[in-house]
């Protein structure tokens, strides 16, 4: 399996390299609106929409952005994610409210809620509007922006149907609901979620258990880079000490190293080759 050149329009279902370039599209999120245009037209989606609110204190995020292109078969919506230490610094507030979820389906982090709000009307107008040939639509998004592809995708689930999305992948995503949404969120993106873990990524592990959990379905990259559809416990727990020991001097930050989007992308290169 080689890395493929760029995106495969016609795909309607997950695989490694529809993967790989939803990562790209991940990455290219962080870029700004004119590097966006440029390069969403070189991979053949011929509308680019942006979608961008921000923030007045003391809310801990600045703004929110994301962004939608479409081609004549495909449409994907890329959210942008944050510093790692700042994610990190409000997902470990304990005293975070809940916020309510989609059709009355469970609750998840108020942060994912205010943020995820704050554009998911014009995320929507946008797949409405672009869809004029039955499409197919992809979420992606690298740490808080995996958190708001996967609520994306469940809000379009639950709420509106017609527009529930054919794939939702994420890089780095943390925990962002309950186990009652995530029950019916699994339910619905049977085979059609997928959330890729980089080793000691710190982010996915936030915030805390038992409140929040993750949704399905894993994918596990271990500490020499290679691809697993599943982890077990304990030999999760033995990989994950073998990376935190792989910096004798700096042990400590593999869990910020490990959630670098440019991380992501070279294990995901490393196992296309």
């Amino acid at each position: 399996m080689a890395v493929p050149t760029t995106f495969d329009h016609r795909v309607k279902s997950y695989s490694l390299p529809h993967a790989y370039w939803l990562a790209r599209a991940a990455d290219l999120a962080y870029q700004d609106e004119d590097t966006v245009e440029r390069q969403a037209r070189d991979w053949g989606f011929t509308e680019v929409r942006h979608h961008e609110t921000r923030f007045a204190p003391p809310f801990p995020l600045q703004d929110t952005q994301a962004f939608t292109m479409a081609g004549e078969h495909m449409i994907v919506t890329a959210f942008r994610g944050t510093e790692p230490q700042q994610i990190r610094d409000w997902l470990s507030d304990a005293s975070t409210p809940p916020w309510p979820g989609p059709a009355r389906t469970g609750y998840l982090h108020y942060g994912f809620g205010e943020a995820l709000e704050s554009v998911f009307p014009d995320v929507r107008k946008a797949v409405t509007e672009l869809r004029t040939q039955d499409q197919s639509v992809w979420l992606t998004g690298h740490s808080l922006g995996g958190a708001l592809a996967m609520l994306a995708g469940a809000r379009l689930l639950l709420e509106d149907p017609r527009l529930a999305a054919d794939g939702v992948v994420t890089f780095g995503q943390p925990r962002t609901c309950d186990r009652l949404l995530a029950a019916a969120y699994n339910k619905g993106f049977q085979n059609r979620m997928y959330r890729f873990v980089n080793n000691n990524d710190i982010v996915p592990q936030l915030p805390p258990e038992p409140a929040y959990t993750h949704v399905d379905a894993l994918r596990y990259i271990d500490s020499g880079g290679k691809l697993h559809d599943s982890v077990g416990l304990v030999g999760g727990l033995a990989d994950r000490a073998r990376g935190l020991t792989a910096d004798a001097f700096a042990p400590a930050s593999d869990g910020m190293r490990d959630h670098f989007m440019r991380n992501y992308l070279a294990a995901l290169e490393k196992n296309l080759a």
